[in-house]
């Protein structure tokens, strides 16, 4: 049976850029990719947080992290959201919404709403003891691409909302597969151009702070979903697959900017109330495509979770493992951060 193409038929065009490897490639083991309705041309992709540290805030951080829930349920909230929570290096508990819209407009509507803007916007943000943050991305469907283990649940990210996998795919289970996987990598090598600015505010100096992207900037939100896995499968994920995957996280989170990674956060779902799902993800912003690629291809960090995993692929009949990549134009991001210490999300990086 053929091998289905990660690249939706309807966004398919002659190539000036080839693939990485021949069109005899046989992949070493199946792999999908979730399949977008045509009439959906762009994404948006929303990371809410809150920051605190400490019992004396927590209080406050949960009461602020329920407010920032409950506007999700406005008028063109979005379609779906995740919440999730992770400790940065400097012992911050930073609680976060992931939500996803597939129709810009309806973010725009939402965004602009006086519940939203207004709360956002108000100065009474800048008093209350926690910090805040949001980082709003809004890929093209060319500039974006997913990969799954399984053609079948538990799906996560977007894909959710797409419903549907693809055959058996062609573009993975070599370096480079990532990019072919990408639409706008048939005629575009994604480079990166611009820098981070800052267009409001000082890092350094707390307070309110805006910056803006560049474009080809990068995102990977790369999950494991452990949740069903039982006896074997569950002892070699616990003991083989997280530690090697919890070192090379938290070498991003420290030492990322060393090799183009601007912030990694390594995430962990809960649930309405609060406690743990036996599932999660890194996500990380990088400066490009390639940066995440060299890290991905030559860093020992990553190549020790790569060498542990295809170690292991064989015992994997109930572990999810799959990730979202998407490229950015500069005009599609929007990065604040209130109140925030200056080592989070892109502040570092500027």
């Amino acid at each position: 049976m053929p091998l289905d193409s990660s690249i939706p038929a309807h966004l398919r065009c002659p190539r000036t850029r080839h693939r990485r490897v021949s069109d005899s490639w046989k992949p070493p083991y199946p792999a999908f990719s979730a399949k977008v309705d045509p009439t959906v041309e762009q994404l948006v992709m929303a990371y809410f947080g809150v920051q605190s540290k400490g019992e004396a805030t927590h209080g406050k951080a949960c009461a602020a992290f329920q407010k920032i829930r409950d506007s999700l349920q406005l008028a063109d909230g979005p379609a779906r959201h995740d919440i999730v929570q992770f400790v940065d290096a400097e012992g911050f508990l930073n609680l976060i919404v992931v939500a996803y819209w597939q129709d810009p407009k309806a973010h725009q509507n939402w965004n602009n709403s006086p519940e939203v803007a207004g709360w956002w916007a108000s100065d009474d943000r800048l008093n209350e003891g926690v910090g805040y943050f949001r980082e709003i991305l809004s890929p093209r469907m060319e500039q974006f691409e997913t990969i799954f283990t399984h053609d079948y649940g538990p799906f996560e990210g977007v894909s959710i909302l797409f419903g549907n996998m693809s055959e058996p795919i062609f573009e993975h289970g070599y370096w480079g597969s990532m990019r072919d996987r990408l639409p706008v990598s048939q005629n575009d090598t994604m480079e990166p151009s611009g820098k981070l600015t800052v267009t409001q505010g000082q890092p350094q100096a707390g307070g309110r702070v805006i910056i803006s992207g560049h474009q080809n900037l990068t995102l990977i939100r790369s999950g494991e979903d452990w949740s069903r896995t039982q006896g074997e499968e569950r002892r070699t994920w616990y003991e083989d697959i997280e530690p090697v995957l919890h070192q090379g996280m938290n070498f991003l989170r420290d030492d990322g900017l060393e090799v183009g990674c601007y912030v990694n956060r390594y995430c962990h779902h809960i649930d309405e109330n609060g406690k743990p799902l036996e599932k999660g993800f890194g996500v990380s912003l990088w400066n490009s495509l390639a940066h995440l690629e060299h890290w991905g291809e030559s860093h020992p960090t990553h190549l020790q979770i790569f060498v542990t995993f295809m170690r292991n692929v064989n015992k994997f009949k109930d572990l999810t493992l799959y990730h979202e990549v998407s490229v950015f134009d500069a005009s599609n991001q929007y990065f604040e951060y209130i109140n925030c210490h200056p080592k989070t999300g892109l502040l570092r990086a500027v």
